[in-house]
């Protein structure tokens, strides 16, 4: 009978394992063991074109201008950068659209005037 014991332990303790780390990619926020990750990012994947004073228009790369190793572009980060291309004088003017997505769904952003 003992020699049952530590294999049936394991089993059940790799079966729990395994359903705490499933319910990790579930949408319920506040809960225990969740990984904050999924319920509180916001990533914009975005297109922009920037017209310069002269009126010429080109494309920019947001991610040229992220800190070294930052990957994810939330809204803070987004309007940082493009307050920092207009108050540079590089860029008179940004537009672009492009997609918000977090815990709530997708939703369509606008960048303009």
């Amino acid at each position: 009978m003992p020699q049952f014991v530590l294999p049936a332990a394991q089993s059940a303790l790799t079966l729990a394992l395994a359903a705490w780390m499933i319910t990790g990619f579930t949408r319920l926020p506040g809960r225990w063991f969740r990984w904050k990750m999924f319920c509180q990012a916001n990533f914009t994947v975005i297109t922009l074109t920037g017209t310069t004073t002269d009126g010429h228009t080109e494309p920019v790369n947001v991610y040229d201008h992220l800190s070294p190793g930052s990957f994810i572009l939330g809204p803070p980060q987004l309007q940082a950068i493009i307050n920092y291309l207009i108050s540079s004088g590089r860029y008179a003017r940004l537009d672009g659209h492009g997609r918000l997505l977090n815990a709530q769904g997708e939703h369509h952003i606008e960048v303009g005037p």
